[in-house]
């Protein structure tokens, strides 16, 4: 991942993290629609979906059909997550461009997320970082709960060190740190960088903010001033996680995109097209609720 030094990288992930928490079902067809609005508001990679069992995440069961539905921009790199080597072969399948795998950096949110310790997750996703990398597809390791857990607190930094470290070791490409539950503050996101920067350059991390208590453009800003070039965000804050209790929606894309510009910073996205994509995924929410009832 190479940025130049007054270039920042915003990935969207509103149509994968913004969407899972849905508990109505979204037509396949708004989801490529809005993945399609994204891409033509420029930004250089779109965390599509997710290749999960839709035992765990019904929202995202069509996963295969959205990735194979979308119309693909110059420029733009199509991503998703997978958790197992079973969602690989899909994700391959459908064309995905880049791969994602995560791991907690706690116990108790790997236990509620993943059904299994952060031991059994490393095992379970070393084979997919292999596989893809064979197939010549890039992958992005996540961390959860880098700063707060809901499950077991505060979270010592030398506990996502360690988590990094053994992601790198398996040979992800970029390191995506996620303060899942938006625990995070300006000199929270310091310590953490302190510490994670013994072993990787800050500019070679993604920083990924939820926005729970009104915090989240503050970490971006102290995070631009320790070196961090990379952010993930969702158009019109949406998302959340099922297995996180209490968190809240992304830090609003358009959002974070001004504060960046304001910050002296280029984003290369048409924040105006980027906001009216949330704008309308948001009307297509409020209707499909509306439908269901």
């Amino acid at each position: 991942m190479t940025i130049n030094g007054s270039q920042v990288r915003i990935t969207e992930v509103g149509p994968r993290d913004g969407l899972q928490n849905e508990s109505v079902r979204i037509p396949t067809a708004i989801k490529i629609e809005f993945v399609d609005q994204l891409s033509a508001a420029g930004f250089p990679e779109i965390e599509v979906t997710s290749f999960v069992s839709a035992k765990w995440v019904p929202q995202l069961g069509d996963a295969s059909e959205v990735m194979r539905g979308i119309t693909r921009r110059a420029g733009t790199i199509y991503s998703a997550l997978v958790p197992n080597e079973r969602g690989l072969e899909d994700a391959l399948e459908a064309r995905v461009d880049k791969v994602s795998v995560f791991v907690s950096a706690t116990e108790g949110f790997s236990k509620h997320n993943t059904n299994g310790s952060i031991d059994e997750v490393i095992a379970r996703i070393a084979p997919v970082v292999s596989r893809a990398r064979t197939a010549g597809k890039p992958v992005r390791g996540y961390v959860s709960c880098i700063v707060g857990c809901p499950y077991d607190g505060p979270v010592d930094p030398a506990q996502v060190v360690a988590v990094c470290a053994r992601l790198l070791e398996m040979g992800v490409d970029e390191i995506d740190l996620g303060d899942t539950i938006g625990a995070a503050d300006a000199d929270s996101i310091s310590r953490l960088y302190q510490a994670v920067a013994k072993i990787i350059e800050p500019s070679k991390t993604t920083l990924h903010l939820h926005d729970t208590h009104g915090q989240a453009i503050a970490c971006a800003l102290r995070a631009l001033e320790i070196g961090v070039r990379s952010f993930d965000s969702s158009v019109a804050g949406l998302g959340g996680c099922p297995y996180a209790p209490g968190s809240a929606g992304n830090v609003a894309t358009e959002t974070l995109a001004r504060a960046i510009v304001s910050a002296g910073f280029d984003t290369n996205i048409d924040i105006q097209r980027a906001s009216d994509a949330g704008l309308w995924m948001r009307q297509q929410l409020v209707s499909t609720r509306e439908s269901s009832t």
